[in-house]
């Protein structure tokens, strides 16, 4: 089967979700590939500061993300500690249902005068007129532009979120501990959450494995 569509983005991520809420306030429709069979909600959190909640303003879900998140003590700028789930859930929310079509991995793509051939997982064929990548490190749009593969950084992390039914005793600020290449800290996302994180220099990823099963070992992970 073969469609024609206006605007394809591959990926419902907060790229590919925020993309598509831009345009749709414009009144422009657009369909987005997503390749699991749901919205992707894992993930921890994100530290939106000024210049982000202008941008979530401009699409209108700054109110509903703030009612959900502490403002942070800050030197006169907005900083809040927004949880992933939250944000793509509430971008997901403000779309058409038609939108997102789930369960459509995209494996190849070529170009067919100026339209652009989408090829997906179940053998169907996408014509788009305007393709955009947001789907993530291992991008089969990046991949098709010739991008370079991703490259280890040199730091790990090891990341979490904690809810407290009864809410936790920490103020509206971040804590962050520093030294010998170790970052670590927690950071209050409201009243009943809190983010964690712990971050270090590693030679490469198999250090960050052994380390990661270390910690899970002796529970202290």
């Amino acid at each position: 089967m073969e469609a024609v569509e206006d605007i394809v983005i591959v990926g419902a991520g907060i790229a590919g979700l925020a993309t598509a809420l831009g345009l749709h306030r414009l009144g422009i429709r657009s369909l987005v590939l997503e390749s699991s069979d749901g919205l992707r909600t894992t993930g921890f959190t994100l530290m939106t500061q000024t210049n982000a909640w202008r941008a979530l303003d401009v699409v209108s879900i700054s109110e509903l993300l703030q009612r959900q998140h502490s403002q942070l003590f800050g030197r006169g700028h907005e900083i809040r500690c927004v949880q992933r789930r939250t944000l793509l859930e509430t971008l997901a929310n403000e779309l058409p249902s038609s939108t997102v079509r789930y369960s459509s991995k995209v494996v190849s793509i070529e170009e067919s005068g100026y339209l652009k051939l989408v090829h997906l997982s179940d053998g169907s064929i996408l014509k788009a007129k305007v393709l955009i990548g947001c789907d993530g490190v291992n991008s089969a749009v990046a991949k098709w532009l010739g991008f370079k593969k991703p490259s280890f950084a040199g730091r790990s992390a090891i990341r979490g979120c904690e809810y407290y039914e009864q809410g936790h005793n920490f103020e509206p600020k971040s804590f962050r501990y520093f030294g010998e290449g170790v970052r670590s800290g927690v950071i209050p996302c409201n009243d009943k959450s809190i983010y964690w994180f712990f971050t270090f220099s590693s030679s490469s990823q198999s250090e960050y494995l052994y380390f990661l099963r270390y910690e899970l070992a002796f529970g202290k992970c």
